[in-house]
C-alpha cells in the first residue's frame, strides 16, 4: 500500500476498503499471540490424562510458550529490518501452522512442550511486525490512533480466547487435540489473508544489514538511545510485573475470599475491559505531548494503586477495595503498554522490528520472573501485591531517570 505523508500521519493512497483489510489482518496478527496461549486453557486436564503427566509438567508447555514468545520477537524483529516484513512473516506463520500440527499429533509430553515453544517462536512474528508494520505506515496521531485499536484487540482477545476453547471442546469428540487443529487453521487463514493483501510495508532503501552481529548492534544502538532505553524499562518492569496478578488472583480471589470460579471469570473479565478504557484513552490523545502526559499520570496512578494493593494485602481489606484498586491497576496497564510503544518507536522507523521485540519481549522475560513470585506464600495477597508494588516503583524510577519532560 502506497502512503503519502501528512502532517498527522501518513495517508493512504489506496481506496479506504484496503484500511479496513489492514487493520483486520493486523488484529489477526496480533490475536496469534494471546490464542496461542489461553486457547488450550480449557484443554489442561485433557492433556495430562492422555499423556499420564502431572499438571506441573502440562504447565512447562506453557511457560515453553511464552519462552518462545519472547526469543521469537528479539529474533524476528532485527529480521525484518533486514529483509522486509512480508517475506519473514509468511515464513513464521508456515511453520506456525505446521508446529500446531505438531502440537495436535504429538506422542507424549516432552514432544508437546517442544512443540509449544515452537509454536510461542513463531507466533512472535504476529506480534512484533503487526507493531513494525503500523510504524511503518503511521506516525504521529495516526500512528497513536490505530495502535490503540490493535492493542484493544490484544486486550480482549485474552479474555475471548479461553472461552472459544470451551466452546470448542463442547463439540461432539472434540478433545484438546481439536484446539490446535484450530490454531493451525488460523495459521492457514494468516498465512493466506498474508499473501493476497498484504503489501510489503518496508521500503528496501531503509532496510539494514542481516547478522547475529548486525542484530546485536541494532539492539545496542537502541538501549544507547536513552529516552527509548527508559520507556523500554518502564513498560518491561510495570508490564511485567503485572504476570504476578494474572497468577495471583485466581488464589486470592477464590482461596482468600471464597468466590466462585464464575464470579472470578466476571471479575477477570471486566480487568480485561479496563485494559481496553487505558488503551482507548490514549487512542484519544491530540499528539505526542498529550500521550506523554498521560503516561506520566499512569506511571505516577500505577505506583500508588499497586501500593494499595499492597496495603489491602496487609490488612486483608475488603474484597471490593481489592478489586477497585486492580481495576485502576488494569487501567494504567493499558496506557502504559500503548503510550510507551507510540513515544518509543516514533524516532525508530529504520528499526521498528528490532524496537518492537524490544519492547515486547522485555515485559515477558520480567513476567517469567514475577509470577512465580507469588507462590511464596499461599495464605496471604501480600506477596502478589510486593511484586506488583515493586515493579511499579522500579519502572517509575526509570521513567523519571531516562525519559520523563516537563510536560505542564
Amino acid at each position: 500500500m502506497n502512503m503519502v505523508p501528512t502532517d498527522r500521519g501518513l495517508r493512504p493512497t489506496a481506496p479506504p476498503a484496503s484500511r479496513w483489510d489492514l487493520f483486520l489482518i493486523l488484529c489477526l496478527l496480533t490475536c496469534l499471540g494471546p490464542l496461542n496461549i489461553d486457547l488450550y486453557l480449557p484443554g489442561f486436564p485433557g492433556i495430562a490424562h492422555d499423556f499420564h503427566a502431572g499438571q506441573t509438567s502440562v504447565q512447562f508447555s506453557l511457560t515453553g510458550a511464552l519462552f518462545g514468545l519472547a526469543v521469537g520477537q528479539l529474533m524476528v524483529g532485527p529480521f525484518s529490518d533486514a529483509k522486509g516484513r512480508k517475506g519473514p512473516l509468511m515464513i513464521a506463520m508456515g511453520l506456525f501452522t505446521l508446529s500446531s500440527l505438531l502440537c495436535a499429533a504429538a506422542p507424549g509430553i516432552g514432544t508437546f512442550i517442544m512443540a509449544r515453544f515452537m509454536q510461542g517462536l513463531t507466533a512472535a512474528a504476529g506480534l512484533v511486525l503487526s507493531r513494525a508494520i503500523v510504524r511503518d505506515l503511521f506516525s504521529g496521531v495516526a500512528l497513536a490512533r490505530f495502535f490503540s485499536r490493535l492493542m484493544i484487540i490484544n486486550a480482549v482477545a485474552p479474555m475471548v480466547a479461553p472461552m472459544i476453547g470451551g466452546a470448542i471442546l463442547l463439540a461432539p469428540s472434540a478433545t484438546w487435540r481439536t484446539l490446535f487443529l484450530f490454531l493451525a487453521g488460523v495459521g492457514l487463514v494468516a498465512s493466506a489473508l498474508s499473501s493476497v493483501r498484504l503489501h510489503e510495508t518496508l521500503d528496501p532503501a531503509r532496510r539494514g544489514a542481516h547478522s547475529t552481529r548486525a542484530s546485536l548492534g541494532a539492539f545496542y544502538s537502541l538501549f544507547s538511545d536513552r529516552e527509548f532505553a527508559g520507556y523500554a524499562l518502564t513498560v518491561g518492569l510495570i508490564h511485567g510485573g503485572s504476570f504476578a496478578y494474572v497468577a495471583g488472583t485466581p488464589f486470592i480471589y477464590q482461596g482468600l475470599y471464597g468466590v466462585s470460579p464464575q464470579v472470578f471469570s466476571v471479575l477477570f473479565g471486566i480487568n480485561g475491559l479496563a485494559m481496553v478504557a487505558g488503551s482507548w484513552l490514549v487512542g484519544r490523545s491530540s499528539g505526542p505531548a498529550q500521550t506523554a502526559r498521560i503516561l506520566r499520570n499512569a506511571v505516577l496512578t500505577i505506583t500508588a494503586a499497586s501500593a494499595l494493593i499492597t496495603g489491602l494485602g496487609l490488612i486483608r481489606g475488603p474484597l471490593a477495595f481489592l478489586v477497585i484498586a486492580i481495576f485502576l491497576y488494569m487501567i494504567c496497564i493499558g496506557v502504559v503498554l500503548t503510550s510507551t510503544f507510540v513515544l518509543a518507536i516514533e524516532r525508530q522507523g529504520h528499526r521498528a522490528g528490532s524496537a518492537s521485540a524490544l519492547l515486547g519481549a522485555l515485559p515477558l522475560f520480567v513476567g517469567a520472573v514475577a509470577a512465580p513470585l507469588v507462590g511464596v506464600s499461599r495464605a496471604s495477597a501480600v506477596p502478589m501485591g510486593l511484586v506488583l508494588f515493586l515493579t511499579c516503583l522500579m519502572g517509575l524510577v526509570c521513567y523519571f531517570r531516562f525519559v520523563w519532560r516537563e510536560t505542564l
